[in-house]
């Protein structure tokens, strides 16, 4: 091989030896890149469908055989790979549809001799046609769900993943605030994201999503709404940088805030400073939510407020994951383990208010050898437009 590997091969054995696995199957486009240091296949970037049939990559490992890693892209694949090298040294730009991509791994994997492989893979995203194809060429195969295996060797990112985790907060937020600035009386909720979205592409970001409220309203869609004065304006995005996401709100209000406004954005100050202060190494994930949870109910409007912490990176609430009860469905794995330095956190509070509406930040924080790093951090009081722009 001549590239060193994107990822610790010690850990991602010991992952698979636990897991009871021979071979590791990768083929979301997340751990795809991860495991191959970066690299996405451009034309499949935003769709996978093409023709009949559907775009599956393959990144195949052999556990403590590197020699042996192979990858099956699409037909046309080798654009990608010419200007973007990656280290296996067994690449196939085959397949046009899923069953040929496992037809091509299989075949692969009877090569270098395993015809009863314990083959770690992605359930949630291998298709039944292509599950068949493994089934009828590998009938000795057992199949393991690697989902969390491959969600635990990512959970740490290094110096590279975090600057572009930072980058990607930056450009939001730089986003947001120019967002704000550009909002005039009158415009609807679909404009406004629509400006959202040119001013993340302009600062080199993917754009992912944009969750907004105007005024006294709690529906989180791009509507035809049309923005008052005086009105606030809830802005939830998410965007990535180089395939990592970050996913942070802010506020603004189309004139001058009232008390009540500043109480409410004062009050979720509050309870993210007191997340912050649990974020460090060593301390348990589950220290995240009781501090702010205690912090929120000293709160005024504690009852109509929620506070939510999860691990962010190439997806949405991955390690670390610290609670049961959240909006996502998941197991509190991480509520009693230790932060360790370079994960990655977003935490978030909210607070609903008749008169109001819904008001919200949301913070992308960084555990750090000396405690945390939050990134994007400005922004966070109100944001008014120009005085022009109001009227």
């Amino acid at each position: 091989m001549t590239q060193s590997l994107p990822f610790s091969s010690t850990k991602l054995d010991d992952l698979l030896d636990r897991a009871g696995a021979d071979v590791l199957f990768a083929s979301s486009k997340h751990n795809v890149q991860y495991l191959l240091g970066g690299y996405r296949y451009f034309f499949f970037e935003h769709s996978a469908a093409i023709g009949l049939g559907h775009y599956l990559p393959v990144m195949g490992y052999v556990k403590g055989r590197q020699d042996l890693a192979f990858y099956v892209g699409g037909g046309d694949e080798g654009w990608g790979l010419e200007v973007f090298p990656i280290w296996p040294e067994r690449v196939a730009t085959v397949s046009w549809a899923a069953p040929a991509s496992a037809l091509v791994a299989a075949e692969f994997l009877k090569s270098a001799g395993f015809l009863a492989p314990r083959i770690a893979l992605e359930p949630e995203l291998w298709p039944v046609a292509a599950g068949e194809v493994l089934g009828t060429e590998l009938p000795g195969a057992t199949f393991i769900d690697a989902t969390e295996l491959l969600e635990e060797l990512r959970a740490v990112k290094n110096q590279a993943e975090l600057n572009d985790l930072k980058n990607a907060a930056a450009g939001l937020v730089d986003s947001m605030v120019a967002t704000f600035q550009w909002i005039r009386l009158g415009v609807t909720e679909t404009e406004i994201v629509h400006q959202l979205r040119l001013e993340q592409t302009l600062r080199g970001l993917d754009y992912q999503f944009a969750l907004i409220t105007t005024g006294p309203t709690f529906g989180r869609a791009p509507s035809q709404r049309r923005i008052a004065k005086d009105e606030i304006v809830s802005l939830d995005t998410g965007g990535r940088h180089r395939g990592y996401l970050a996913d942070m709100a802010r506020m603004g209000v189309l004139g001058e805030p009232t008390p009540l406004m500043k109480d409410l954005l004062d009050e979720i100050l509050s309870i993210q400073a007191a997340a912050r202060r649990a974020i460090k190494p060593g301390t348990v994930g589950g220290e995240i939510y009781r501090t702010a949870l205690q912090t929120l109910e000293s709160c005024p409007h504690r009852s109509e407020m929620h506070f939510v912490a999860h691990g962010i990176g190439l997806i949405a609430h991955e390690a670390p994951r610290l609670t049961a009860t959240g909006p996502i469905p998941y197991a509190d794995k991480h509520a009693q383990r230790p932060l360790e330095s370079g994960m990655v956190i977003s935490i978030e509070t909210h607070v609903t208010h008749p008169d109001v509406g819904f008001v919200k930040l949301e913070d992308t924080v960084a555990v750090t050898d000396s405690g945390w790093e939050a990134f994007g951090d400005w922004g966070r009081g109100w944001n008014v437009p120009n005085p022009a722009s109001v009227g």
